[in-house]
Protein backbone atom coordinates (compact mmCIF):
# COMPACT_ATOMS: atom_id res chain seq x y z
CA UNK A 1 0.00 0.00 0.00
CA UNK A 2 2.77 2.66 0.51
CA UNK A 3 4.91 1.41 -2.02
CA UNK A 4 1.87 2.15 -4.39
CA UNK A 5 1.18 6.00 -2.93
CA UNK A 6 4.95 6.55 -3.14
CA UNK A 7 4.77 5.06 -6.66
CA UNK A 8 2.21 7.57 -7.12
CA UNK A 9 4.73 10.76 -7.26
CA UNK A 10 3.33 14.58 -8.49
CA UNK A 11 3.06 14.63 -11.98
CA UNK A 12 4.76 17.98 -13.75
CA UNK A 13 2.19 20.86 -12.86
CA UNK A 14 1.02 19.67 -9.76
CA UNK A 15 1.54 20.63 -5.99
CA UNK A 16 4.72 19.19 -5.21
CA UNK A 17 4.25 19.45 -1.36
CA UNK A 18 1.04 17.27 -0.74
CA UNK A 19 0.96 14.37 1.16
CA UNK A 20 2.35 12.09 -1.51
CA UNK A 21 5.20 14.27 -1.92
CA UNK A 22 6.20 15.00 1.89
CA UNK A 23 5.81 10.98 2.34
CA UNK A 24 8.63 10.67 0.00
CA UNK A 25 10.39 13.82 1.10
CA UNK A 26 10.30 12.16 4.92
CA UNK A 27 11.20 8.63 3.91
CA UNK A 28 10.71 5.40 6.50
CA UNK A 29 10.46 7.32 9.69
CA UNK A 30 7.19 9.78 8.09
CA UNK A 31 5.85 6.11 6.12
CA UNK A 32 6.06 4.57 9.57
CA UNK A 33 4.52 7.51 11.53
CA UNK A 34 1.57 8.42 8.78
CA UNK A 35 0.63 3.54 8.86
CA UNK A 36 0.46 4.93 12.81
CA UNK A 37 -1.61 7.35 12.50
CA UNK A 38 -3.97 5.82 9.81
CA UNK A 39 -4.37 2.97 11.13
CA UNK A 40 -5.42 4.13 14.89
CA UNK A 41 -7.79 6.31 12.61
CA UNK A 42 -9.18 3.35 10.89
CA UNK A 43 -9.52 1.15 13.86
CA UNK A 44 -11.19 4.21 16.06
CA UNK A 45 -14.33 4.40 13.89
CA UNK A 46 -14.73 0.75 13.71
CA UNK A 47 -14.77 0.56 17.56
CA UNK A 48 -17.38 3.75 16.68
CA UNK A 49 -19.52 2.08 15.10
CA UNK A 50 -19.43 -1.72 16.39
CA UNK A 51 -19.93 -0.04 19.77
CA UNK A 52 -23.07 1.69 18.63
CA UNK A 53 -24.55 -1.13 17.09
CA UNK A 54 -23.92 -2.99 20.21
CA UNK A 55 -25.69 -0.02 22.52
CA UNK A 56 -28.39 0.41 19.80
CA UNK A 57 -29.36 -3.36 20.20
CA UNK A 58 -29.77 -3.34 24.20
CA UNK A 59 -31.27 0.14 23.73
CA UNK A 60 -34.27 -1.92 21.18
CA UNK A 61 -34.16 -4.63 24.03
CA UNK A 62 -34.92 -2.06 26.93
CA UNK A 63 -37.91 -1.17 24.43
CA UNK A 64 -39.03 -5.05 23.97
CA UNK A 65 -38.92 -5.27 27.78
CA UNK A 66 -41.41 -1.93 28.54
CA UNK A 67 -43.36 -2.96 26.07
CA UNK A 68 -44.46 -6.91 27.55
CA UNK A 69 -42.49 -8.51 29.73
CA UNK A 70 -44.17 -7.71 33.05
CA UNK A 71 -47.63 -8.49 31.68
CA UNK A 72 -46.20 -12.21 32.17
CA UNK A 73 -47.20 -14.62 35.06
CA UNK A 74 -44.33 -15.85 35.60
CA UNK A 75 -39.86 -14.60 34.92
CA UNK A 76 -39.50 -17.86 32.91
CA UNK A 77 -42.78 -17.21 30.42
CA UNK A 78 -40.75 -13.53 30.46
CA UNK A 79 -37.47 -14.45 29.58
CA UNK A 80 -38.97 -16.54 26.60
CA UNK A 81 -40.56 -13.23 24.75
CA UNK A 82 -36.80 -12.25 24.68
CA UNK A 83 -33.81 -12.81 22.26
CA UNK A 84 -31.41 -15.84 23.41
CA UNK A 85 -29.15 -12.95 23.45
CA UNK A 86 -30.51 -10.63 25.04
CA UNK A 87 -28.84 -8.94 27.40
CA UNK A 88 -31.95 -8.51 29.52
CA UNK A 89 -32.75 -12.18 29.33
CA UNK A 90 -29.09 -12.96 30.95
CA UNK A 91 -29.89 -10.86 33.77
CA UNK A 92 -33.57 -13.08 34.47
CA UNK A 93 -32.06 -16.47 33.65
CA UNK A 94 -29.12 -15.38 36.38
CA UNK A 95 -31.80 -14.29 38.78
CA UNK A 96 -34.05 -17.26 38.14
CA UNK A 97 -30.29 -19.49 38.99
CA UNK A 98 -29.67 -17.78 41.70
CA UNK A 99 -32.77 -18.14 43.21
CA UNK A 100 -32.68 -21.44 42.87
CA UNK A 101 -29.10 -22.05 43.83
CA UNK A 102 -29.58 -20.17 47.38
CA UNK A 103 -31.73 -23.16 48.44
CA UNK A 104 -28.62 -25.43 47.98
CA UNK A 105 -26.50 -23.67 50.29
CA UNK A 106 -24.91 -25.67 53.18
CA UNK A 107 -23.86 -22.30 54.53
CA UNK A 108 -27.16 -20.11 55.45
CA UNK A 109 -26.65 -16.81 53.62
CA UNK A 110 -29.20 -13.88 53.61
CA UNK A 111 -31.30 -14.66 50.14
CA UNK A 112 -31.56 -10.56 50.04
CA UNK A 113 -27.39 -10.06 49.87
CA UNK A 114 -27.20 -13.46 47.44
CA UNK A 115 -29.51 -11.95 45.27
CA UNK A 116 -28.03 -8.46 45.20
CA UNK A 117 -24.62 -9.72 44.58
CA UNK A 118 -25.17 -11.99 41.48
CA UNK A 119 -27.82 -9.65 39.67
CA UNK A 120 -24.70 -7.24 39.93
CA UNK A 121 -22.22 -9.35 38.56
CA UNK A 122 -24.40 -10.27 35.76
CA UNK A 123 -25.02 -6.15 35.47
CA UNK A 124 -21.06 -5.25 35.67
CA UNK A 125 -20.56 -8.64 32.89
CA UNK A 126 -22.97 -6.28 30.82
CA UNK A 127 -21.00 -3.60 31.79
CA UNK A 128 -17.87 -4.65 30.76
CA UNK A 129 -18.73 -5.61 27.72
CA UNK A 130 -19.69 -2.53 26.74
CA UNK A 131 -16.78 -0.98 27.65
CA UNK A 132 -14.50 -2.92 25.44
CA UNK A 133 -12.74 -0.90 23.07
CA UNK A 134 -12.81 2.49 24.60
CA UNK A 135 -9.87 1.95 26.34
CA UNK A 136 -8.09 2.24 22.60
CA UNK A 137 -9.64 5.20 21.54
CA UNK A 138 -8.68 7.16 25.19
CA UNK A 139 -5.30 5.69 24.11
CA UNK A 140 -5.64 7.17 20.39
CA UNK A 141 -7.03 10.62 21.75
CA UNK A 142 -4.19 11.28 23.72
CA UNK A 143 -1.12 9.73 22.10
CA UNK A 144 -1.87 10.65 18.52
CA UNK A 145 -1.09 14.57 18.62
CA UNK A 146 2.30 13.54 19.82
CA UNK A 147 2.67 10.71 17.20
CA UNK A 148 2.32 13.75 14.89
CA UNK A 149 4.52 16.04 17.24
CA UNK A 150 7.41 12.59 16.48
CA UNK A 151 6.92 13.41 12.85
CA UNK A 152 6.55 17.26 13.05
CA UNK A 153 10.23 16.76 14.85
CA UNK A 154 11.54 14.49 12.27
CA UNK A 155 10.47 17.20 9.86
CA UNK A 156 11.70 20.23 11.45
CA UNK A 157 15.41 18.60 11.63
CA UNK A 158 15.47 17.40 8.05
CA UNK A 159 14.63 21.34 7.65
CA UNK A 160 17.69 22.31 9.69
CA UNK A 161 19.83 19.56 7.79
CA UNK A 162 19.39 21.10 4.40
CA UNK A 163 19.54 24.66 5.99
CA UNK A 164 23.35 23.44 7.11
CA UNK A 165 24.36 21.56 3.65
CA UNK A 166 23.03 24.72 1.69
CA UNK A 167 24.47 26.95 3.98
CA UNK A 168 21.27 29.40 3.10
CA UNK A 169 17.52 29.20 4.26
CA UNK A 170 15.77 29.23 1.27
CA UNK A 171 11.69 28.56 0.74
CA UNK A 172 12.89 25.65 -1.87
CA UNK A 173 15.53 23.90 0.50
CA UNK A 174 13.07 23.90 3.78
CA UNK A 175 9.40 23.72 2.12
CA UNK A 176 10.13 20.20 1.85
CA UNK A 177 10.47 19.45 5.44
CA UNK A 178 8.70 21.96 6.68
CA UNK A 179 5.34 21.30 4.72
CA UNK A 180 5.81 17.66 6.04
CA UNK A 181 6.39 18.70 9.52
CA UNK A 182 2.74 20.42 9.26
CA UNK A 183 0.95 17.20 7.53
CA UNK A 184 1.92 15.56 10.44
CA UNK A 185 1.03 17.25 13.22
CA UNK A 186 -2.83 18.20 11.17
CA UNK A 187 -2.90 14.76 10.63
CA UNK A 188 -1.84 13.50 14.79
CA UNK A 189 -5.18 15.91 15.51
CA UNK A 190 -7.36 14.90 12.70
CA UNK A 191 -7.06 11.60 14.41
CA UNK A 192 -7.51 12.54 17.69
CA UNK A 193 -10.31 14.65 18.18
CA UNK A 194 -12.59 12.18 16.56
CA UNK A 195 -11.65 9.42 18.75
CA UNK A 196 -12.03 11.66 21.52
CA UNK A 197 -15.16 12.80 20.66
CA UNK A 198 -16.22 9.31 20.00
CA UNK A 199 -15.01 7.99 23.43
CA UNK A 200 -17.11 10.45 25.40
CA UNK A 201 -20.25 9.86 23.69
CA UNK A 202 -19.98 6.26 23.99
CA UNK A 203 -19.35 6.48 27.69
CA UNK A 204 -22.00 8.39 28.39
CA UNK A 205 -24.72 6.36 26.20
CA UNK A 206 -22.89 3.48 27.99
CA UNK A 207 -24.19 5.54 31.40
CA UNK A 208 -27.51 5.64 30.12
CA UNK A 209 -27.64 2.33 29.41
CA UNK A 210 -26.36 1.37 32.82
CA UNK A 211 -29.02 3.43 34.28
CA UNK A 212 -31.52 1.14 32.65
CA UNK A 213 -29.88 -1.66 33.53
CA UNK A 214 -29.76 -1.09 36.42
CA UNK A 215 -33.68 -0.33 37.70
CA UNK A 216 -34.35 -3.73 35.53
CA UNK A 217 -31.86 -5.62 38.14
CA UNK A 218 -34.12 -3.70 40.89
CA UNK A 219 -37.02 -4.52 39.80
CA UNK A 220 -36.21 -8.17 39.17
CA UNK A 221 -34.85 -8.58 42.70
CA UNK A 222 -37.92 -7.10 44.28
CA UNK A 223 -40.24 -9.62 41.93
CA UNK A 224 -38.21 -12.49 43.42
CA UNK A 225 -38.39 -11.66 47.02
CA UNK A 226 -41.90 -10.73 47.23
CA UNK A 227 -42.69 -14.10 44.99
CA UNK A 228 -43.90 -12.20 42.07
CA UNK A 229 -45.70 -9.54 43.99
CA UNK A 230 -44.07 -6.77 43.52
CA UNK A 231 -43.00 -5.43 40.54
CA UNK A 232 -43.13 -2.33 38.14
CA UNK A 233 -46.92 -0.34 37.48
CA UNK A 234 -47.30 -0.67 33.81
CA UNK A 235 -48.85 2.91 32.09
CA UNK A 236 -51.86 1.43 30.49
CA UNK A 237 -52.63 3.23 27.38
CA UNK A 238 -54.84 6.49 27.59
CA UNK A 239 -58.66 5.72 26.01
CA UNK A 240 -59.76 7.61 23.61
CA UNK A 241 -62.45 10.47 24.72
CA UNK A 242 -65.73 9.51 23.96
CA UNK A 243 -68.34 11.67 21.59
CA UNK A 244 -69.88 14.38 23.84
CA UNK A 245 -67.56 13.91 27.29
CA UNK A 246 -64.28 15.60 28.06
CA UNK A 247 -61.43 15.18 30.72
CA UNK A 248 -62.51 18.71 32.51
CA UNK A 249 -64.89 21.44 31.77
CA UNK A 250 -68.10 21.53 30.14
CA UNK A 251 -69.17 18.22 28.19
CA UNK A 252 -68.33 18.91 24.00
CA UNK A 253 -71.67 18.73 22.15
CA UNK A 254 -71.44 16.91 18.83
CA UNK A 255 -71.65 19.63 15.65
CA UNK A 256 -75.40 19.42 14.03
CA UNK A 257 -75.46 18.10 10.96
CA UNK A 258 -76.85 20.21 8.20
Amino acid sequence: MLNFILAAAPAAGENPYGIVAALKEGGIITIATFAILVGMSIFSFYILFTKLLQQQKIINQSNKVRANFWASANLKEAANKLEKKSAYRAIVEDAILADEQHGKLTNPVDQHDWMHGSLERSKNSIGNRLGEGLAFLATVGSTAPFIGLFGTVVGIYRALVKIGAAGQASISTVAGPVGEALIMTALGLVVAVPAVLAYNWLIRRNKSIMEDLSAFTNDIHGYIMSNGTVKPVMAAPAAAPKPGTTTGGAPVKPAARS
